[in-house]
């Protein structure tokens, strides 16, 4: 996606909750926050060392450029990236239910 920061800039990240769900947060200004209409959660992999939605807040869907599909570098990590949430990580909520 382009960085909420810095739109010249591309960031790769984790798509935490959608539109509707509720997430606990890791160091955000609100320790609960329900997701906007037209809006995601994403987070890095490296909690506390990732400039992600813990510091810029949700994500218009706008800025949504792409999807990783495949891991190419180094060779020896080929493979498909299977969507993958760490259940620590999983909303608390979501719209539908």
């Amino acid at each position: 996606l382009r960085s909420p920061r810095n739109p010249e800039q591309k960031i790769i990240k984790r798509v935490i909750a959608l539109e509707g769900d509720i997430i606990k947060t890791i160091g955000y200004k609100k320790k609960y926050v329900k997701v906007p209409h037209g809006h995601i959660w994403v987070e890095g992999d490296h909690h506390g060392h990732s400039f992600d939605s813990n510091a810029f807040g949700p994500v218009s869907l706008g800025l949504l450029h792409a999807r990783a599909t495949h891991i190419l570098w180094p060779p020896h990590r080929w493979q498909k990236l299977q969507p993958m949430l760490p259940p620590e990580r999983k909303p608390l909520r979501r719209e539908q239910e």
